[in-house]
């Protein structure tokens, strides 16, 4: 008997979905919480929707709705507490509203029971009810999944613009309209197939609107040269996506002799030129995140989860007591660091008194990585790589894009940047630059044949190039320039970022190492007929088929 559902990431169980235990790490009652959270969160949409055309929405249930959507991602949360706080906060919220949609005169739609009333022992009772498998037709439940991993994808870019006071009113908009699109039982498949583009097109918006944020806050992001090595010096490592997280915690730890180290997705932000400034901001420590129960333990510091890609620790591992999160991300056992009040910074104290009780660094590697590639450093240099194409220098960029992760089919990526012709350039955002980015694959002219323009929400900047390119060529398609997709997806903010190329009508799209076991072959096929979405093969076959 199947004690939970989840087929949400890369590595789900035999690429169909686990069943027994996530291989995330996520028990089975962690799972069935998350799946009443999800459903909760739906019907709180629904009311916030309907609130909405009347002008009277509110905002304290639009972040709820992220914070909901945000902390069921692949990686994020494992700690059951705060996913049933998160419940009854959802549950709480949706009757006031519904109180006023009543006192307003407001009439709701037909609501499912249990969206009504679900006491807290009855959080796990109701799976059936709730889960994925509830809905029976397989092309409408991928459609509708598909939904559902874009918006949390979504809701965490719009989150970490939130943390930065960014906001778009339209985007919180889309993601109402589309819960409720997966409450619907009347929608059909080509009704749900343009939501997936709406929240696609919502994922652009978000995309760009993190991307104001962090510039507008931050500075654009610059070539530099980050030191991937240690100094004598106790330290913090700060894992996750949240560069609010990162200034703040440079802030309180000055002059306290503690130096930070960026670990995974918080490498880009050694390109930022604001936190620069901070002269015990050391770079960046390891690579991945599935590298990080040897590379914690060879810290010897407290590390701190801002987002998603916590890897539970073992049991025996000497890095437990010293894991603390914050924000969407929760673990069992850690520290959870309370959220900002307002016009207040979170108080890091505790994780820095812990750092200064630690020994420094074990050193697991020398030397510098080139990172800060993204849009604006980019196009400084586009006469330069504009000439490389037309003299024939550059023949093709490749976008290899998007997140890591433990399988070894994933050595594919390594292989095949490796084996790409000299002439051939990598544009890179997200997690799977650590498959290639400390290659030495060289230059062309100058131009680092790996461009990383940051974190996965940065693979906005590779849309914004692209375009660029588009123009400067005299274009009328996107499709028309001389660029390979080779995208490499884990986890749902890997999803929205497909959705949102989609939505711009690129094509051609290649994902690996295996497609998502989310999509139904019927999905599957529209996806390849109207995009032509595919897969990988060896190195060889897709080096002749789209690079020679």
């Amino acid at each position: 008997m199947e004690q939970m559902f989840c087929f949400q990431c890369q590595e789900t169980a035999g690429n169909k979905g686990c069943t027994i235990k996530g291989v995330c790490g996520k028990e089975p009652q962690t799972a069935k919480l998350m799946d009443m959270l999800i459903y909760a969160t739906r019907g709180l949409a629904v009311v916030n929707s309907k609130l909405r055309e009347k002008n009277l929405a509110s905002k304290k249930a639009e972040h709820l709705i992220l914070d909901a959507m945000f902390s069921t991602i692949t990686n994020a949360n494992f700690d059951d507490e705060a996913i049933k706080s998160r419940i009854a906060k959802v549950f709480h919220l949706k009757d006031e509203l519904i109180a006023t949609a009543k006192e307003k005169g407001i009439s709701l739609p037909e609501m499912d029971e249990v969206w009504f009333k679900v006491e807290e022992h009855d959080y796990l009772s109701f799976n059936d009810k709730v889960g994925v498998l509830s809905e029976n037709n397989e092309d409408i439940r991928s459609l509708k999944q598909l939904i559902i991993y874009g918006i949390k994808g979504l809701a965490a870019y719009v989150e970490h613009a939130n943390n930065l006071k960014y906001e778009d009113e339209s985007i919180y908009q889309v993601i109402e309209e589309a819960l409720c699109a997966v409450g619907s039982k009347n929608l059909s498949a080509e009704e749900l197939t343009a939501m997936v583009l709406k929240v696609g097109s919502a994922g652009v918006s978000g995309m760009a609107l993190l991307d104001k944020a962090n510039t507008s806050t931050y500075g654009n992001p610059e070539i530099t040269k980050v030191n991937i090595g240690v100094r004598t010096n106790p330290g913090i490592l700060i894992s996750g996506h949240d560069l609010k997280d990162l200034e703040e915690l440079l802030e309180q730890t000055q002059g306290t002799g503690v130096d930070i180290y960026t670990h995974g997705e918080m490498l880009p932000a050694n390109s930022y030129p604001f936190f620069k400034k901070y002269p015990n901001f050391v770079g960046n420590y390891g690579g991945s995140w599935w590298h990080q129960r040897e590379e914690f333990s060879t810290f010897n510091g407290p590390i701190l989860f801002t987002t998603n890609c916590i890897v539970p620790p073992k049991a025996d591992a000497n890095y437990n007591g010293k894991i603390f999160t914050t924000g969407s991300a929760g673990l069992t056992g850690a520290t959870h660091i309370a959220p900002r009040e307002e016009g207040k910074q979170k108080d890091f104290s505790k994780i820095i008194a812990m750092a200064k009780t630690c020994a420094a660094p074990q050193a697991i590697e020398e030397g510098e990585l080139v990172a800060g590639f993204a849009h604006n450093q980019v196009l400084q240099l586009a006469d330069k790589v504009i000439d490389a194409v037309k003299q024939g220098a550059i023949k093709k960029f490749v976008v290899m894009a998007g997140c890591d992760g433990r399988h070894k089919a994933r050595s594919y990526y390594t292989e095949f940047a490796q084996a790409l012709p000299n002439d051939t350039v990598i544009l890179t955002a997200g997690c799977a630059k650590y498959r290639y980015n400390k290659l030495p694959l060289g230059d062309i002219g100058g131009i680092p044949r790996v461009l990383d323009a940051g974190q996965c929400n940065d693979s906005y900047s590779l849309v914004v190039i692209a375009l660029a390119l588009k123009e400067a060529f005299g274009l009328d398609d996107v499709n028309k320039l001389p660029i390979v997709y080779n995208i490499a997806w884990y986890e749902q903010k890997a999803v929205i970022v497909l959705l949102a190329l989609l939505s711009l009508g690129v094509k051609n799209i290649h994902l690996g190492p295996t497609l998502p076991a989310f999509l139904s072959p019927n999905v599957v096929n529209v996806l390849v007929e109207n995009f032509g979405i595919g897969g990988i093969s060896t190195v060889e076959e897709d080096m002749q088929k789209w690079i020679a």
